[in-house]
């Protein structure tokens, strides 16, 4: 009897894959397009669909993938058609970049460094463009539709590659099927609304688009900072200002899902859980129907809108049980959702009509994790939409029914191409932290700018008796982190750096390590924002939001879990990428945030915020 040849588990793996292929319909060495209305099942395939030219050949890597839960032959929806492209950077860059977090010691960089122009990283007029659809007509097969688009699609990447090095550039969509979305969005959208996180929001707004929708489109563009409860009220007011300076036609409204309380800075290792949704009592819906209220100038009735409105500041008001009761009566008037499929996509011209039918339609647009899912159940004030930390977790777009006469539209999170750096990028939260393949350069990235050595209380690995040392570079943070709170490896039981990277950038995400950027300016200019008419009125606004914060929850149950130094937890963390959805217990934003600066005071006890540990 011949000796049987040896059969790996990666060959095995990939007979799978062939088998499944197979009962596709897919012939030996054919794989299916992503950016195809068929779908995407080549998760084995490190080619995008993309850069089938051959002038263009990209790598790129695939993010969030999803389980096919159909049965083999069955044709349906496709989980993974709407997955995050981004160019797949080498092994050897990564290898390069894991050294020096270990060789390079950190130096804090002057505060002048947190000032970020837009124009720095959006190149106005250059080809940091973002992909538009391209002209057709009803003559036109749905097939050459589509190739017109990928072609489109594959000059628009030509044109950027052949301009910057792939080493110049952020991370951006690679996914053509994700920009499709977006295009129906703004066709469809009477109103856009490009939300923004104010920790970063020059990051997040794309200079081209809104000159696309307010010049090409001739529609209004809103601009949402989003969680303001994360930034000083001052240095909000100067992102409203630096936006209204530099755009003129954009109107800025403030908002945030979770309003905070009273919180001590130095709890950055506590959590606080509430029982109860917090989303009644969002901060910033009556601004929004104001500029609503502007912009459609009496040609819509929005009185259902305001009704909706002074209802739920009344509910959030009353007693926990006369609450609930409200809520089960709301339950009635339920928002209605429409999922959109693929027959919503398929070539229809755009609606040049404002307000068809007397329903204002606003579409609610921006990158991943700024809060635009967040945004809605604020709107709507209860949960109608999922939402995560993780960012993609918006596969595609749906409209709902905040009231008879206006329609939200959620569309994924989209990254636009800019010159930004890519470790900023991943403090901001567009790339999932649990497949980052180098987590250690961006917590690097954020020591140099916060004091994590001092706000996580870290003791230098290599620090003898009381002896301290001051020298750090990234991976010595990263094992400090990892021994302070247990991270072993399975079977060495050496300090798991890599998943105290990952816990500091989680930390990062949530907002208890806070890194705000600034306008340009912004620190020679900081007391005339102090003292600014809006500064006190954001601050009164935030007191009003937290009063009524703490008397809805009066009778609520609340629950603080926090990390004890020796890194025994009372219920130990849970390491994946903080994506579960809100559903029995939806955590606020942690109590404790970590921003000041050195030499920066410390809040006092009675402060009616966090702002003022924040930098700026």
């Amino acid at each position: 009897m011949p000796r049987k040849r040896p059969f790996s588990a990666k060959q095995k793996k990939k007979q799978l894959q062939d088998k499944r292929d197979r009962k596709r319909g897919l012939h030996d060495g054919v794989r299916s397009s992503s950016n195809s209305r068929s779908g995407s099942h080549d998760r084995h395939d490190d080619h995008t669909d993309t850069s089938d030219s051959e002038s263009l050949s990209l790598q790129v890597r695939r993010i969030n993938q999803q389980p096919q839960v159909r049965k083999p032959g069955e044709r349906g929806y496709d989980p993974n058609r709407y997955r995050i492209h981004f160019e797949r950077e080498s092994r050897e860059e990564v290898e390069r970049r894991k050294k020096v977090a270990q060789e390079k010691i950190l130096e804090p960089v002057p505060e002048a460094s947190l000032e970020l122009d837009i124009e720095d990283i959006y190149k106005s007029g250059s080809v940091l463009d973002f992909p538009k659809r391209p002209p057709w007509n009803y003559q036109m097969t749905k097939e050459q539709l589509l190739a017109r688009e990928e072609k489109c699609f594959r000059d628009y990447l030509e044109g950027i590659y052949s301009t910057y090095q792939p080493s110049q550039l952020s991370y951006f969509e690679h996914n053509l099927e994700t920009w499709r979305q977006l295009w129906r969005v703004l066709e469809m959208s009477d109103i856009v609304l490009l939300i923004t996180d104010i920790r970063h929001p020059v990051i997040n707004f794309s200079p081209v688009l809104y000159n696309f929708v307010t010049k090409e489109m001739k529609k209004h563009l809103i601009l949402v900072l989003n969680k303001i409860d994360l930034a000083p009220p001052a240095l909000v007011v100067a992102w409203k200002h630096y936006f209204t300076a530099c755009f003129p036609e954009v109107h800025v409204v403030c908002f945030t899902s979770y309003p905070q309380h009273d919180q001590d800075p130095s709890a950055v290792f506590k959590k606080r859980r509430k029982r109860r949704k917090a989303w009644s009592t969002a901060m910033g819906p009556a601004q929004l129907l104001s500029a609503c209220e502007t912009i459609t100038a009496g040609k819509v009735d929005l009185s259902s809108w305001k009704e909706k409105i002074e209802r739920d500041a009344a509910s959030a008001c009353l007693p926990a049980e006369d609450s609930d009761e409200e809520e089960e009566e709301d339950e009635g008037a339920a928002v209605v959702v429409e999922h959109q499929t693929d027959v919503a996509m398929e070539a229809g011209a755009p609606c040049e009509e404002l307000y068809k039918d007397g329903v204002l339609t606003v579409g609610c647009v921006g990158f991943p994790n700024v809060g635009k899912s967040s945004l809605m159940n604020g709107l709507v004030g209860r949960k109608v939409v999922s939402v995560s930390r993780t960012p993609g977790h918006t596969k595609y777009f749906q409209t709902y029914f905040l009231t008879p006469t206006v329609r939200l539209c959620d569309c994924p999170g989209l990254i636009f191409p800019s010159l930004v750096d890519r470790q900023l990028q991943i403090l901001s939260g567009i790339y999932p932290i649990s497949q980052i393949q180098d987590p250690y350069t961006a917590v690097g990235y954020l020591a140099a700018r916060i004091p994590i050595q001092t706000l996580l209380k870290l003791r230098h690995p290599d620090a003898e008796g009381n002896q301290l040392k001051t020298q750090w570079c990234a991976w010595d943070i990263c094992e400090a982190w990892a021994e302070k709170r247990g991270y072993k490896t399975a079977k060495a039981a050496r300090n798991d750096v890599y998943r105290a990277a990952n816990s500091i950038l989680r930390l990062a995400a949530d907002g208890r390590l806070c890194l705000c950027l600034r306008p340009p300016g912004y620190s020679t200019q900081k007391a005339t924002w102090e003292q600014h008419p809006e500064t006190a009125e954001i601050s009164a606004l935030q007191k009003a939001h937290h009063s009524n914060g703490q008397h809805s929850s009066g009778e609520e149950e609340e629950e603080e879990e926090e990390i004890s130094s020796s890194g025994e937890e009372e219920d130990e963390e849970k390491d994946r990428d903080a994506d579960e959805e809100e559903e029995e217990e939806d955590p606020a934003v942690p109590s404790g945030v970590g921003t000041s600066t050195p030499g920066q005071p410390q809040p006092r006890k009675d402060s009616p915020s966090l702002m003022s540990c924040l930098p700026g």
